[in-house]
C-alpha cells in the first residue's frame, strides 16, 4: 500500500496517468486509479474509483464514461454471462451515465470516447441480444475510427484494440489453422497493439500489454508475446490480475516455473484485496483463476506441494456463503474449482486419498465436485485393481453428472463438456485393468479427441493431458512406437497438434518420450531429450517414474 496524492492509503497501482479536464487533483487521482483497475479487469473496484472521482468533480464527464465502460461487457464477461438482474441494472446505469456525460465537461477526445461507448448500449432491454451484439460491433467500429483520428493517444489505441477483440472474445483465432476465427477482428487489434508497442509509452501501458497477451495466446505463435509478458511483470504491483497475466504465455511456452511464481505473486496481492473488500464480489472469479493457474502449472512441473497448497486454498475460499449468491450466479462460475484437488491427487497417484475423499454435505450446490470425486474414486479403484468398486463409482459418477446444470462452467467450458472426458478416461482405466486393452485404448483415444476439441481456455479445461495416460499405458503394453508418437505430439515436437494443445518441456511427456527413444535405440535423440528431462526433473518434488501414475509397471533406468 502507498500514500497517494489524495492523502489516502491505497493500493500501489504503479505510475500510469491520463490527464483529464478536472481542476481537482484528488478527482484526477481517482480517475487514474479507475482506469488502471479497468485495464486490470477489476471492474467493481474501477467503478468505485470513478464514483469517488465524481464525488469530487460531478461534472467530470470522462469519469462517467469510466463507470459505463467498467460496468459493461468485457473480455471475460460478455453479455451472455450477465444474469437478468445484473444485465438490467448494468444497462440502465451505463446508459444513464453516458447521458449525463453528454452534458458534462470533456475534451474533444473524451467526447469521442463517450460518443463511441454510447454505441455499445443501444437498448435498455437485456433480452434484445441482437441489438447488444450489434452494439458491440458498432462500438468497435467507432473506436477504430477514433484510433485513426488520435494515433498518438495510447489509451484510445488500447480501448480500440479492446473493443475489437471483444467482438469475438476467446474466439480470436482458429487454433487448428492459425488463421483468424470467423468474424474475428484480431488482425486489426494486433496491428494497433503492434504499433503501440513500438513506442516507449506503449511498452509501459498496462492495457496495451494485457490485451496483447490475450491477442497472442490463441495464436500459432504465443512465444511472440514473451517479451510483452516480461514487460507486464510487476508493472502494477497491487493488481493481482496483471501480476498473473504473463502466465497465460508462460504456460504455453513451457515456462511452468515462471507461471507458478507469477500466480503466487498475484495470490499474495489478492489476499490484500480481500482484507479490504471481502470475498463476496465478482473479483472472486479472478482470485480463483490465479489459484487454478498455480495448480495447473505446478502439476506440469511435478511440484506437488505447490499444487496441493493452491488447490486447498481455492477450495477453502469457495465457501457455501459465496457460492449461494444468486446474482451474479457464483456457483455457476466458481463451484467447479472446488474439485481441483481431485485432479492433483490423480496426477500424483494418491489412490488411497482419492478413495477416502468425503463428498460435500450440500450435493446440489457442489454438484460438479460430487461428480469429480466419484470420477477420482473410480480411477483410484481401477488402478488398485478393485474393479467392482471402480464400476460402482462409475455408476455414481454418471448419476452425479446428470444432475449438473448446463449453466455450470469452469471458465470457458461447461462442466458437462469437461466431464465427458472424465467419462471416457474412467471407462478406459476400468477396461484396461480388466485386460480389455483394445477397448481401453479406444476410450482413451476418444478422451483425447474430446480434450483436443474443448473451446480454448487457459488453463485448459481438462487438468491433466489425456495423452499422458494413453502414452503411459501404451508403454506398459510394449507399444513403444505408438507411445513415442503420442509423447512427441504432446511436447510439440511435431506438427500433429494445434499449438494450444501442445505442452512443451513438461516433465511427464519428457520422461515418457525419453524412455521410448531409449527402447527404440534412437540414442542420439534420447541423449537430447534426456538432458531436457534432467533439467525438468530437478524442480519436481516427487520421483517422475511415468507420464501417468496409472502405469503401474515402471523402469527405474528410464527416469533421467
Amino acid at each position: 500500500m502507498t500514500v497517494s496524492p489524495a492523502t489516502e492509503t491505497y493500493y500501489d497501482l504503479g505510475s500510469y496517468h491520463r490527464p483529464t479536464e478536472t481542476a481537482s487533483p484528488q478527482a484526477q487521482v481517482w480517475f487514474d486509479r479507475g482506469l488502471v483497475w479497468s485495464y486490470a479487469f477489476n471492474h467493481e473496484e474501477a467503478i468505485r474509483c470513478f464514483d469517488r472521482a465524481l464525488e469530487l468533480d460531478p461534472d467530470l464527464a470522462i469519469a462517467r464514461w469510466g463507470v459505463a465502460y467498467a460496468i459493461g461487457p468485457n473480455y471475460n464477461k460478455g453479455w451472455d454471462a450477465f444474469d437478468p438482474v445484473d444485465a438490467t441494472a448494468s444497462l440502465a446505469r451505463a446508459r444513464m451515465e453516458l447521458q449525463l456525460a453528454a452534458s458534462g465537461r470533456a475534451s474533444a477526445v473524451e467526447r469521442g470516447l463517450i460518443d463511441a461507448l454510447s454505441a455499445r448500449f443501444p437498448t435498455e432491454n437485456p433480452d434484445d441480444t441482437d441489438a447488444l451484439s450489434a452494439g458491440g460491433a458498432a462500438y468497435a467500429d467507432a473506436m477504430s475510427a477514433l484510433a485513426q483520428a488520435y494515433p498518438d493517444d495510447i489509451d484510445v489505441q488500447a480501448l480500440a484494440a479492446d473493443a475489437l477483440v471483444n467482438v469475438t472474445a476467446w474466439a480470436l483465432w482458429d487454433t487448428r489453422t492459425g488463421e483468424p476465427a470467423p468474424g474475428s477482428r484480431v488482425v486489426a487489434a494486433k496491428r494497433i497493439l503492434d504499433d503501440a508497442l513500438a513506442t516507449d509509452t506503449g511498452r509501459s501501458h498496462p492495457g496495451i500489454l494485457h490485451l496483447y497477451i490475450h491477442t497472442m495466446e490463441m495464436s500459432a505463435t504465443p512465444h511472440d508475446a514473451l517479451p510483452v509478458a516480461d514487460l507486464l511483470r510487476d508493472l502494477v504491483p497491487d493488481a493481482g490480475h496483471l501480476q498473473h497475466m504473463p502466465s497465460h504465455i508462460d504456460v504455453l511456452c513451457g515456462n511452468y516455473r515462471d507461471s507458478v511464481v507469477s500466480n503466487q505473486s498475484a495470490i499474495v496481492v489478492d489476499r490484500r484485496f480481500v482484507e479490504h473488500e471481502g470475498p463476496l464480489n465478482f473479483y472472486s472469479l479472478y482470485r480463483a483463476h490465479n489459484l487454478h493457474f498455480v495448480v495447473y502449472s505446478a502439476m506440469f512441473e511435478g511440484n506437488s506441494r505447490a499444487a496441493f497448497a493452491a488447490a486447498d486454498e481455492l477450495a477453502d475460499q469457495l465457501s457455501p456463503v459465496l457460492l449461494a449468491i444468486s446474482s451474479p450466479p457464483m456457483a455457476d462460475w466458481l463451484e467447479a474449482f472446488v474439485s481441483l484437488r481431485t485432479h492433483v491427487l490423480i496426477r500424483f497417484g494418491h489412490w488411497d486419498d482419492l478413495i477416502a475423499q468425503p463428498l460435500p454435505e450440500d450435493r446440489d450446490l457442489y454438484c460438479s465436485t460430487v461428480a469429480t470425486i466419484h470420477y477420482g474414486r473410480g480411477v483410484a479403484h481401477a488402478a488398485k485393481g478393485n474393479l467392482e468398486q471402480a464400476r460402482a463409482e462409475r455408476e455414481e459418477f454418471i448419476a452425479a453428472r446428470a444432475r449438473i446444470p448446463e449453466s455450470r462452467y469452469l471458465f470457458n467450458n461447461t462442466v458437462n463438456d469437461i466431464l465427458a472426458i472424465a467419462a471416457e478416461m474412467l471407462d478406459g482405466e476400468i477396461a484396461y485393468r480388466a485386460s480389455q486393452f483394445d477397448e481401453a485404448f479406444a476410450h482413451l483415444r476418444r478422451a483425447i479427441e474430446l480434450d483436443d476439441d474443448l473451446p480454448y481456455d487457459e488453463p485448459w479445461g481438462w487438468m491433466q493431458p489425456t495423452r499422458h495416460a494413453y502414452g503411459a499405458l501404451l508403454l506398459e503394453q510394449g507399444r513403444v512406437e505408438q507411445a513415442a508418437a503420442v509423447y512427441a505430439a504432446d511436447l510439440g515436437l511435431d506438427p500433429t497438434l494445434p499449438r494450444a494443445c501442445q505442452h512443451p518441456n513438461n516433465v511427464w511427456s519428457l520422461h515418457g518420450y525419453h524412455e521410448c527413444l531409449q527402447r527404440l535405440g534412437r540414442d542420439a535423440e534420447a541423449a537430447i531429450i534426456g538432458q531436457q528431462l534432467t533439467l525438468a526433473s530437478a524442480r519436481a518434488d516427487v520421483p517422475i517414474l511415468a507420464s501417468c501414475a496409472c502405469r503401474l509397471e515402471v523402469r527405474d533406468d528410464c527416469c533421467g
